[in-house]
């Protein structure tokens, strides 16, 4: 397959008249200042495909069901337990296929699936242990997008200063008792074609210090990811039981490194940045969500100065426009210090394009032998009109996007579907759900 751009931003940055050919799901070669001959045209810049570094797919559910009101993250968080409640393997197949459908409209490619509804009401476990994660596996596979399933381990209600809470009745089904039984049960999970297995800590509320040394040996050669100080109570509490900060506990239980991604990272010491940039962890920002929830606002900046790389997520899909994720970072930082330019379009675009963080290191760049993945985003749009191409991340949202291409094969094209009517997936998904509440 060839196509043809008129703009790409390649490894080497900005390049025009690019042709792009592709065999066996890889670019063979990638030709700027070419002739489009046998080409298939695309409209606007080509980019490489985004990676959505962090999901919770059953929160797309939550769209426009929360926002009304006033609380916090911990309120919140009682809505979307009421949700995961009413989940099964066949209602979440339904809401997990629109959901990665409507990802694959705003460009992703790859999808980080956090995913800890692992059985039925009280926790007890389905005759297939990992149904749920099957449902999710199918669902990728149907809306044309690659998976890294974060399979995660949560066994605690909560961290308080005297210690580790009891599950509530929402969060039973959510865990397997015990770190080893979770672990015995990621040993079932198969990688296949599209599907990558990581592993995930919930969270420092909700995985005792003890349990961290399982996950860390479960996760070895994996991605890991985990839930970092998105709360300050989070913190308090760690101090107050633990006499640590919930990042020196993931340093003290050797967590932190290259394979890792820090989610939200937001209430942080010096000491905490100065740990996560010397070793090298990813942080997942997912600035639509931290803003929605109230859950403060990052520091992106000194992150990345420290050594640290950054990724995006959508996480509670309160919107789901990874071009909108990497904007916000940016914009985010310039509220908080008075001062524009703090990430290049660049730098953007290398963490919009953060596979290597869900394992797929040979995807997210225009280059000969990697994945054929490729978003083509208009530039004639009423946002993107009159936009230098090199700028487009500054200006284009998910709605400019025209053609999205995973390993070479076409999964939106002219912003449709290979599936059709997304929109109407995701109402018959979601109505349901919050039938008779």
């Amino acid at each position: 397959m060839r196509w043809f751009a008129p703009y790409a931003l390649l490894p080497g940055g900005l390049a025009r008249d690019v042709t792009l050919e592709e065999a066996g799901g890889r670019f063979t070669a990638v030709t700027p200042e070419s002739e489009p001959a046998g080409a298939q045209r695309l409209p606007g810049i080509a980019l490489p495909g985004f990676a959505n570094c962090h999901s919770h797919a059953f929160h797309r559910a939550l769209r426009g069901r929360t926002h009304d009101g006033g609380g916090d993250f911990w309120t919140w968080r009682e809505r979307m337990y009421a949700v995961a409640s009413r989940l099964d393997p066949e209602s979440y197949l339904a809401l997990a296929r629109a959901t990665y459908a409507e990802m694959a409209l705003a460009g992703v490619t790859s999808v980080g699936e956090f995913h800890y509804v692992h059985h039925g009401p009280g926790g007890v476990p389905y005759d297939d242990p990992n149904a749920m994660s099957a449902a999710l596996r199918e669902a990728a596979r149907d809306a044309g997008i690659r998976l890294t399933l974060l399979d995660t381990c949560y066994l605690a209600g909560g961290l308080d200063p005297g210690g580790h809470l009891p599950l509530s009745a929402g969060q039973q089904r959510f865990s397997d008792g015990s770190a080893e039984r979770w672990a015995t049960r990621v040993a079932q999970l198969q990688e296949s074609p599209g599907v990558r297995i990581g592993v995930a800590a919930h969270s420092v509320r909700a995985v005792p210090r003890s349990a961290l040394p399982t996950i860390v040996e479960v996760a070895a050669g994996r991605p890991l990811h985990v839930h970092l100080s998105e709360q300050p109570a989070e913190n308090l509490a760690a101090l107050k039981h633990y006499g640590r900060t919930p990042t020196e506990l993931l340093a003290d239980a050797g967590m932190l490194g290259p394979a890792t991604t820090a989610v939200h990272a937001t209430h942080l010491t010096g000491a905490d940045i100065a740990a996560l940039g010397a070793s090298g962890t990813t942080c997942c920002f997912c600035p639509t969500t931290e803003r929605d929830l109230a859950d403060g606002i990052g520091p992106a900046g000194r992150l990345t100065a420290a050594g640290a790389r950054l990724s995006f997520g959508s996480d509670q899909h309160a919107v789901i426009d990874l071009l909108e994720e990497a904007r916000a970072v940016e914009m985010h930082q310039r509220l908080e210090s008075l001062r524009r330019g703090h990430f290049s379009p660049a730098d953007l675009l290398e963490a919009l394009t953060a596979h290597g963080s869900l394992g797929w290191a040979d995807a997210g760049r225009l280059a000969p032998g990697a994945r054929a993945d490729l978003v083509a985003v208009r530039l004639d749009t009423v946002r993107t009109a009159g936009t230098e191409p090199g700028q487009v991340l500054l200006a284009a949202t998910a709605a400019d996007v025209d053609t999205v291409v995973v390993e070479g094969r076409t999964v939106v094209a002219g912003g449709a579907h290979v599936l059709g009517d997304v929109g109407r997936l995701l109402a018959d998904a979601i109505t349901p759900l919050w039938r008779d509440t």
